[in-house]
């Protein structure tokens, strides 16, 4: 079958309306699949995503159709040059691919193959990263040669089994191990005075987070990124609260993130947590993460999950979840391979 089929470029600025039912009928037979019990993204919300453009990264996309159905899917991802980030990012390129399950090991992931290469030079990129999370997908990167680099574990606490009093606790050691530090708490998008400030911190502790093997720059957080972050999140109402902690002089020592949005409004998604490296061993982390729990509590009564990722490695932050009542809910891992090794893995093949 895949001597007959070719990947072609989609653009969804330009895309009509029979390539969109193609995508969106695909990608719901890929959470059908692979994420069953999470909510799907509303067609629209999707659309409203996928056509804004992005000003610091390159997204690109490339279909498998025949006779009018999409069968394979390709998309990738690469720092976009004048980005802040694109000086120690611009040899890495990110790629995703997915078959419909019923058609797998007929070449179809193979035949991508060519683009993925293609694209790569076309970048200048010289490695190759692939998020992986089920068993076909870790069987193809054994198959292709790329070494696994960083595992992550996500887990999902269930609001009914919280143990509250337990987290109010977390909250008064915190102010009393820190009388000087305050809490500040922001609902929505924060004030635009404050973000040079958060971007300075936030990339900072961003770039202290365990990437095990994982070839990676560095992450650069600006005032005009964390602009732009939020202006996509208002597309489809999305709504991100933060809460951090400052000390004394005014440094931010803590922030943690957390994502609602109407479409999974049962299911919150934690976003970063990082603590100032100075700042550490004062229970800060389980301050302000107890304390942006009960806030959820109180303004997402319907809620009844949160779901978070961390690094296998990352044992401080695995320990507070467990604690919180994380529980383990599945595996991922990110794979990498250089360029030159998946051109001679194609060479093999010719």
């Amino acid at each position: 079958m895949s001597e007959e089929l070719v990947p072609s470029p989609v653009d969804f600025v330009t895309a009509d309306r029979n390539l969109w039912q193609r995508y969106h009928d695909l990608r719901r037979t890929r959470q059908e699949e692979l994420r069953p019990d999470d909510p799907l993204r509303p067609d629209a919300d999707e659309e409203l995503l996928l056509k804004r453009p992005n000003p610091f990264d390159i997204h690109e996309y490339a279909e498998i159709t025949r006779d009018g159905r999409m069968l394979g899917w390709f998309s990738a991802e690469a720092v976009r040059p004048g980005s802040p980030e694109y000086e120690s990012n611009k040899h890495l390129y990110w790629a995703d691919a997915y078959v419909r399950s019923d058609l797998r090991r007929r070449g179809i992931a193979t035949s991508l193959l060519p683009h993925l290469v293609q694209q790569m030079r076309a970048h200048g990129a010289t490695t190759v990263g692939f998020w992986v999370e089920d068993d076909s997908g870790r069987g193809f990167m054994k198959w292709l040669g790329a070494e696994g680099r960083l595992n992550e574990i996500e887990s999902r606490l269930k609001f009914a089994e919280v143990d509250w009093p337990m987290l109010e606790r977390w909250v008064a050691e915190g102010t009393q191990r820190s009388p000087g530090t305050r809490l500040e708490t922001f609902d929505g998008s924060l004030p635009d005075d404050a973000l040079v400030d958060f971007a300075r911190q936030i990339s900072a502790m961003l770039n202290t987070i365990p990437f095990e093997a994982l070839d990676h720059g560095d992450i650069v957080t600006t005032p005009e990124k964390i602009r732009e972050w939020n202006e996509r999140r208002s597309l489809t109402g999305e709504v991100l609260h933060t809460v951090i902690t400052r000390e004394p002089d005014g440094l931010i020592s803590g922030i943690t993130e957390t994502l609602w949005a109407p479409h999974r409004s049962r299911i919150i998604h934690q976003e970063f947590t990082g603590v100032w490296p100075e700042a550490r061993g004062r229970g800060l982390g389980k301050w302000i993460k107890a304390a942006m729990l009960l806030h959820l509590r109180e303004l997402y009564p319907q809620a009844e999950w949160v779901m978070t990722g961390n690094a296998g490695s990352n044992a401080p932050m695995l320990k507070i979840n467990r604690a919180m009542g994380f529980r383990p809910y599945r595996n991922a891992t990110e794979y990498q391979m250089t360029r030159r090794q998946l051109e001679e893995k194609l060479s093999e093949k010719l």
